[in-house]
């Protein structure tokens, strides 16, 4: 099989489920060293109290032909994170992919809630970790990255930058978390692209998580039974459609063309021609905008 990343080497910065789970996995199916962080490991799990941990996606990563090691940190530390980029530059001597997919905000915005009635002390912890985290990471990991060139900085956010500018994202802070996202990848092109390295915001669509599967009560390989009572589902993609996109990326030689610039998932699937798991290519945004936003009945016809 093609190992197009066998001597790259990754980190996965928040890897302990969904997106980051699946980018990492990915990037092993592609052949790279994979490093995967997060909070959450089989000793200590953080306030979101799920059974997901990095040592299991170390594993996903090791079993898809690459190789995982799993880093407890807090990407808020600054000392871990520190020591997470010594780590890697002891060990391999060498970055050549950096994705930032740390969030942890799901159980601390309120849907709807404007800014003056929402939890400000869980709308502020929101934006540390969706925001300071990146920069942090970011910050201690560049200089690693740029000792050779053609490296690659991944912002993974939520929604492309075009339909963030004409949409207001679930409340005040969630809205703010993930424009500044976007806008980080901008200014990181701008600051990596006359250094040899490539920066980019890249945004799934409609996510199959973990937590999105258990909240609809269905399961990866029963997912459409949720299509009854959300119809527009039907367009979802799973975690693995994202690390096809980033893995796609890391492999192509031209990467500095898509420099600054905000992706998706579907996007980039007609660009390099990879698919789902299910073969299929949803282009999430485009229906977005087309169908649901529209107001126009669950129809996936042309847009998977």
């Amino acid at each position: 099989m093609s190992a197009p990343l066998q001597d790259k080497v990754a980190l996965v910065a928040g890897a302990t489920r969904g997106a980051g789970r699946g980018i990492a996995v990915e990037l092993g199916a592609a052949g790279a060293t994979v490093y995967v962080t997060g909070r959450t490991t089989r000793a200590r799990r953080s306030e979101y109290d799920r059974p997901e941990t990095i040592e299991d996606t170390a594993d996903l990563v090791t079993a898809a032909g690459g190789n995982g090691i799993a880093v407890p940190a807090d990407h808020l530390d600054r000392a871990q994170v520190k020591a997470l980029v010594d780590r890697i530059a002891d060990e391999q001597g060498r970055l050549d992919v950096l994705v930032n997919d740390i969030w942890g905000g799901e159980k601390l915005f309120e849907w709807d809630a404007p800014l003056w009635e929402h939890d400000l002390d869980n709308g502020l912890r929101l934006l540390r970790l969706a925001v300071e985290t990146h920069a942090v990471t970011s910050h201690h990991a560049l200089p690693l990255l740029l000792r050779n060139p053609g490296g690659l900085v991944v912002e993974v956010t939520d929604g492309t930058a075009d339909y963030n500018a004409e949409n207001y994202r679930v409340n005040f802070f969630y809205d703010l978390a993930k424009a500044s996202v976007l806008r980080m990848a901008f200014a990181l092109g701008h600051e990596l692209g006359p250094r040899g390295a490539t920066a980019v915001a890249l945004t799934p669509g409609w996510l199959r998580s973990e937590l999105m599967l258990d909240g609809f009560g269905v399961r990866e390989e029963n997912w459409r039974d949720a299509l009854k009572s959300v119809p527009h589902f039907a367009i979802s993609e799973s975690p693995r459609y994202v690390g096809r996109a980033v893995a796609a990326l890391a492999a192509d030689p031209d990467v500095a063309r898509w420099n600054g610039q905000s992706l998706s998932s579907g996007g980039l699937a007609q660009a390099y021609g990879f698919t789902d798991l299910d073969g299929s290519r949803p282009d999430a945004w485009r229906y977005l905008v087309e169908v649901q936003d529209a107001g126009k009945p669950a129809d996936t016809t042309g847009y998977r």
